[in-house]
């Protein structure tokens, strides 16, 4: 069974940052893009930030100059360096990954920016 399994996220100051990572896992045939989405309480889930398996890379307005993907060479698993947080950045963060010709999601982590 394949599964995408996130870590890090918590609570953190205005200014200050954080490193959100995900790990696919299981029988994978193939994977292609993995990215990040957010949902914060009220609003629309939103994508973040994406990364295809060569390379191409997509940022959400709000947090380009800020937030930075990546992804590890075996292409399994997906960082997201997260600085100069705000607190409108406060959400549950959604890892996402097309694995074996489907969309995948992890369980999601709180990111909770506040002083």
């Amino acid at each position: 069974q394949v599964q995408l399994v996130e870590s890090g996220g918590g609570l953190v100051q205005p200014g200050g940052s954080l490193r959100l990572s995900c790990t696919a896992s299981g029988m994978i045939f193939s994977i292609n893009t993995m990215g990040w989405y957010r949902q914060a309480p009220g609003k629309d889930h939103e994508l973040v930030a994406a990364i295809s398996s060569g390379g191409n890379i997509t940022y959400a307005d709000s947090v380009k100059g800020r937030f930075t993907i990546a992804r590890d060479n075996a292409k399994t698993t997906v960082y997201l360096e997260m600085n100069s947080l705000k607190p409108e950045d406060t959400a549950v963060y959604y890892c996402n990954a097309d694995i074996n010709a489907k969309h995948m999601w992890g369980q999601g982590t709180q990111v909770a920016v506040s002083s």
